[in-house]
């Protein structure tokens, strides 16, 4: 492995194919959810999978059964009590979205479980999403008591429509994989058993295209996002101003009790 990636401690890397870098999320207990560590991780990590000429292709994944638990509450907690930790998650909110959708490396997500939070940003805004047929894709920000904000309002009308995405961000259903292929949310949806071998597939096949032809034909279809860089922007600084409000108390109360030892993992959270 590459000296490049050598620092990162929550996000493991392997190679299952030529020119294919795989990045997996790991917290293990916490369904992989994003502590302060793993936040700034996968800020940074698309800046260097760009630089890196060994790689044609990124995938992203989840350990074991989770694809990404939301955000680590004990960082949520921190970003209602410290207006630095505050500042800092949110320039790296901003900035893990600029540089998904700036990496000039297609990137392929495999998404399995809980989908929330941070991972869910990287998942959505992956070039080509790929979802198990049960995962449960949540964007969880108004059961917090904040706005939704990050990657949520920059893509989701753009995916599956407004309606749908005020429906699902207003009232934070869980969409399942095969939900979300249906309503364009995703790019496909394939059985829990095949969804990693259907996202390596889909890597080789890009590794194996023109790497002018693909980085520019992203670049293009990307300027949809950059020209919804307004209302990301508008939607981030809502967002985060509702973590000095008193909402947000209330929100990781409910959380809390949800991710006790003794709470069903299956359930949506």
């Amino acid at each position: 492995m590459s000296e490049r990636y050598a620092s990162y401690e929550k996000l493991k890397f392997d190679w299952p194919a030529e020119r294919v870098l795989r990045v997996t999320m790991e917290n293990p207990g916490r369904m992989n959810a994003a502590d302060a560590v793993m936040h700034g991780e996968l800020v940074r990590v698309w800046r260097d999978i760009d630089a890196d000429p060994d790689v044609s292709v990124a995938m992203i994944r989840g350990a074991g059964d989770a694809f990404s638990g939301g955000g680590d509450l004990d960082l949520v907690r921190d970003m209602t009590q410290d207006f630095t930790t505050l500042t800092r998650v949110w320039k790296e909110a901003r900035d893990l979205v600029y540089n998904v959708v700036n990496c000039s490396k297609p990137i392929v997500s495999a998404m399995e479980g809980p989908a929330v939070g941070a991972g869910l940003v990287a998942g959505l805004l992956a070039d080509v999403s790929i979802a198990s047929r049960t995962a449960r894709i949540i964007d969880g920000h108004t059961r917090l008591g904040v706005a939704a904000g990050d990657h949520a309002a920059i893509v989701w009308p753009l995916l599956c429509g407004l309606a749908k995405a005020k429906y699902y961000l207003l009232l934070c259903e869980p969409v399942s994989g095969e939900e979300a292929e249906r309503i364009g949310l995703v790019s496909l949806c394939a059985e829990p058993e095949d969804l990693h071998d259907k996202a390596l597939e889909v890597a080789v096949k890009l590794s194996k295209g023109s790497p002018s032809a693909l980085r520019f034909t992203k670049y293009a279809l990307n300027n949809w996002l950059r020209q919804a860089g307004p209302t990301f922007d508008t939607s981030l600084a809502l967002e985060f101003m509702g973590f000095t409000g008193p909402d947000v108390q209330e929100g990781l109360a409910s959380l809390h009790e949800k991710r006790r030892p003794d709470f069903d993992p299956d359930s949506p959270i």
